[in-house]
């Protein structure tokens, strides 16, 4: 059984072809970052263009890739939120055209969802129940996953994502867009223990997230040395940022294990691709004997390879979608209150 996979939630033009829901035939991303950095950030009308002009191009390149054609294919599967309205709009748009001319099942994904089961593109791979810390820059939230598409929501940003902090503060020093691998590459040179940032929400109950604070802690500290004619120590506060956000994400999830007596941890999201946290969390599956699963980096950031992962486990229960298939902006997920 092959399903083809789309993705346009952001600004990545993806599309992927899963056989048996394990083998990937084909996995194409198409990445608007060079369009974006000018720009400072993403601009939804130009990314929403962008889509529209690559989305048949790349589904023509991966069904290349995978040597079948559109009569091969038994589902296709798009994700329709959380994100970008006009990207959404593009890419569930394409689905539905590709399923009403092959007539074949249209079948929805939810963007959370997907990251979610990327980890389980990979060879180890986790048993339910495990608790998911979905952390990029649209979301950072940590989730009790019950099954492939059963998952509840145990907490998230009351504010900033992990990953948009990430691009704000890279903004404020001037390092340019994506902002967090400009951070992450600065913060290698620097001594995160030099600059002292505050770890929000630590202090609170709960596994909800805050990095507002954090934000405003760099701009307070860059302030400050500006009014003083000092020059900003920009790897040793690249560092200390980067070393803050971790350990609150840290610290949350083993905090979320613990309430759940859960042993099984899985990360997921572009920002799951970052170094710091991924060792940073090996070395405690390591003292707290917890199992860790990883998705590789290709699989953290936007990609439609964890869509099909999504759609094939839809494939299975039959949840396929109609044709007045609509988008969302923003989710709204079951929480669970422990």
């Amino acid at each position: 059984m092959i399903i083809l996979a789309i993705e346009t939630s952001c600004d990545e033009t993806a599309c992927a072809i899963l056989k048996d829901g394990r083998y990937l035939l084909a996995n194409l991303v198409a990445s608007q970052e060079e369009l974006h950095r000018r720009y400072g950030g993403i601009v939804p009308e130009l990314a929403s263009r962008k889509h529209m002009e690559i989305i048949l191009p790349i589904t023509e390149e991966a069904l290349k890739k995978a040597n079948v054609s559109l009569e091969n294919i038994d589902a296709v599967c798009v994700t329709n939120g959380p994100g970008l309205i006009g990207s959404l709009v593009i890419g569930v748009s394409f689905a539905k055209a590709l399923a009403y001319g092959q007539k074949i099942p249209l079948i929805a994904c939810d963007h959370i969802n997907a990251h979610i089961l990327a980890v389980f593109l990979e060879k180890e791979r986790p048993p339910f129940p495990f608790v998911a810390l979905v952390v990029s820059g649209g979301h950072t939230a940590l989730f009790w996953v019950k099954d492939y598409l059963e998952f509840y929501l145990l907490g998230q940003t009351r504010d900033d994502a992990a990953g948009e902090a990430f691009d704000k503060v890279a903004k404020l020093l001037g390092l340019g867009y994506p902002g967090g691998r400009i951070i992450s590459r600065l913060a290698e040179e620097g001594n995160p223990d030099l600059i002292p940032l505050p770890r929000p929400m630590l202090d609170k109950p709960g596994f909800d997230f805050s990095f507002s604070g954090l934000k405003t802690a760099v701009v307070n500290y860059v302030n400050d040395l500006k009014q003083k004619g000092l020059s900003i120590p920009l790897h040793d506060l690249c560092a200390a940022f980067e070393k803050a956000v971790v350990e609150v994400l840290k610290e949350k999830a083993l905090a979320a294990l613990s309430a759940t007596n859960c042993q099984h941890l899985v990360l997921a999201g572009g920002v799951a691709a970052n170094k710091r946290l991924r060792e940073t969390l090996k070395q405690e599956a390591q003292k707290k004997n917890f199992r860790l699963y990883l998705p590789s980096p290709e699989f953290c950031t936007d990609n439609a390879a964890m869509v099909a992962v999504c759609g094939y486990r839809k494939y299975l229960r039959g949840e396929f979608a109609s044709l007045d298939l609509d988008v969302y902006a923003r989710a709204t997920f079951k929480k669970l209150s422990l």
